[in-house]
C-alpha cells in the first residue's frame, strides 16, 4: 500500500426529514445564494422544504444551472454573488448543480486575470467561500469530494478542478428525495457511481486489501439495489443504500494508498463535450473498450473482480478476466445503458482522431502509470464506435 495523507471535513446529515436540519447549519447572518438546476426542485417539494428551513436566513436564488455545469452560466452566476456581496453558498441539485457551486466558490475569491484561468492552469484552490449542498440526485459524489468539472460550450471542453478549500461544510442526504427522479437519471447514477469505483480498483494489485474489500462492497451493494431501485424508487431501504453507495464511491476513502486510473473519465468528458452525451452513459461507452486494451496490464484485478463481485470462479485468469469486461457491460445494458458511441451518435468519425489531438496539445498521458499516450486514447475511443 502507498503511503497517503487523508482528512474529509464534510459533515454528512443522512436520512428522512433531514433537510429540515438545514435550519442549523449556515449562520444566521449569512447572504447565502441558492444554486440550483431546471426548476425540479419547484416540483417535487425540495424547494419549499428549503425554503423554510431558511426562512431567517437571507436568501437570493439563481436557477437554471444545467447537466454539464456551463462556464458561462456560473460566470452570470458569479455576478450575482459580487452585486450583492454573497458569503455562503447553497447547491440544492446533484453532482452538476454541486460543481457548479465548486467553481463559484473558487471563483468568488480568486484574484487572477479570469476564472477559466482555474481550470485551464489547474489551479488548486486552498480556501473557498464556504457552501453546503442538499443533495438532490445520487451519482457523483460531489457532494462529499473537494473536486468538480466545469463545462465550456464556447470551446467544446470539459475540464476538472479541485483543491481542500473546495469540500462542502456540510452535506444532506435524504433518501426519499429520488422518488422523483426519472429512470433514465437514476440508471446514470448507478453507473456513475460504479465506474467511479472501478477507476480507483480496476489498477494493478498493490496490497491493499482493505481497500479492495472496501471498493467491492460498494459495487456489490450497486448491483443489488439497481433494479430494486429502478422499479420502486420509492423503496426507502434500497434508496439509502444507493444514496449512501454514491456517495462513499467517491468521497476519497477508497482511493487512499492506491493508484488510480480515471481514463475512462478523461475519454468520456470528451465525448460529453462533442455530442452532449450523458456523462454516465459516456463511461458505459469508454469502460470495456479501455479494459480490452489494457488487458494484460489490468488482467489480474480484473480476475480477482471477477471473483469477488461477480462470483466467477471457474477459468483462467484471462478467462476470468474476459468473464469481468462481459459482466460489465451486460450490467450497463441491464441497466438501460447502451455501450456503442454509435448508439448515440452517426456523426463519430473522426472523433478518435479529435480527443487524441486535444490531449496532445494539452500534453496529457492516462492511466495509473501515466503510461498511456494520446494515440492510445485515439485506439480506445475507436475500438468504442
Amino acid at each position: 500500500m502507498n503511503n497517503f495523507e487523508f482528512k474529509n471535513p464534510t459533515k454528512i446529515i443522512f436520512g428522512k426529514d433531514s433537510i429540515e436540519k438545514l435550519t442549523d447549519q449556515i449562520p444566521q447572518d449569512a447572504k447565502v445564494l441558492m444554486l440550483y438546476g431546471g426548476g425540479s426542485i419547484k416540483k417535487n417539494g425540495i424547494y419549499d422544504k428549503v425554503k423554510t428551513a431558511l426562512a431567517n436566513v437571507d436568501v437570493t436564488e439563481f436557477g437554471g444551472i444545467p447537466a454539464n455545469p456551463e462556464y458561462d452560466i456560473l460566470m452570470n452566476a458569479l455576478k450575482v454573488i459580487k452585486e450583492e456581496n454573497i458569503t455562503y453558498l447553497l447547491a440544492v441539485g446533484g453532482g452538476s448543480v454541486i460543481d457548479g457551486t465548486k467553481f463559484l466558490s473558487a471563483a468568488a475569491v480568486y484574484d487572477g486575470d479570469t476564472p477559466w484561468d482555474i481550470l485551464i492552469n489547474k489551479v488548486r484552490t486552498e480556501n473557498g467561500m464556504p457552501f453546503g449542498t442538499v443533495l438532490t440526485l445520487p451519482a457523483t459524489g460531489s457532494e462529499m469530494n473537494s473536486g468538480a468539472v466545469i463545462t465550456r460550450e464556447e470551446t467544446k471542453e470539459k475540464l476538472a478542478m479541485g483543491g481542500p478549500g473546495l469540500f462542502p461544510q456540510f452535506s444532506i442526504l435524504d433518501p426519499s428525495v429520488i422518488t422523483s427522479i426519472p429512470q433514465r437519471q437514476l440508471a446514470n447514477g448507478i453507473t456513475d457511481a460504479f465506474t467511479h469505483v472501478l477507476e480507483q480498483y480496476m489498477t494493478y494489485p498493490i496490497g491493499a486489501l482493505l481497500q479492495d474489500r472496501f471498493a467491492e462492497s460498494i459495487m456489490q451493494t450497486l448491483i443489488d439495489v439497481a433494479p430494486k431501485v429502478l422499479e420502486d424508487p420509492t423503496d426507502f431501504k434500497a434508496a439509502s443504500n444507493f444514496m449512501w453507495s454514491c456517495t462513499m464511491a467517491l468521497n476519497g476513502l477508497i482511493q487512499q494508498g492506491v493508484p488510480g486510473d480515471w481514463a475512462i473519465h478523461m475519454m468520456g468528458h470528451e465525448l460529453t463535450a462533442l455530442f452532449g452525451i450523458d456523462h454516465a452513459r459516456t463511461l458505459a461507452v469508454i469502460t470495456p473498450s479501455h479494459y480490452k486494451y489494457n488487458f494484460e496490464a489490468k488482467k489480474e484485478k480484473l480476475a480477482q473482480y471477477a471473483e469477488r463481485v461477480w462470483n466467477v470462479t471457474e477459468g483462467s485468469i484471462d478467462d476470468k478476466a474476459y468473464a469481468a469486461i462481459e459482466k460489465t457491460e451486460a450490467f450497463f445494458h441491464q441497466l438501460g445503458i447502451d455501450t456503442k458511441l454509435s448508439d448515440y451518435t452517426d456523426k463519430f468519425e473522426g472523433t478518435a482522431e479529435e480527443i487524441e489531438k486535444r490531449f496532445e496539445d494539452r500534453g496529457w498521458k492516462l492511466g495509473e502509470k501515466q503510461e498511456l499516450m494520446p494515440t492510445d486514447a485515439k485506439k480506445i475511443v475507436a475500438m468504442a464506435y
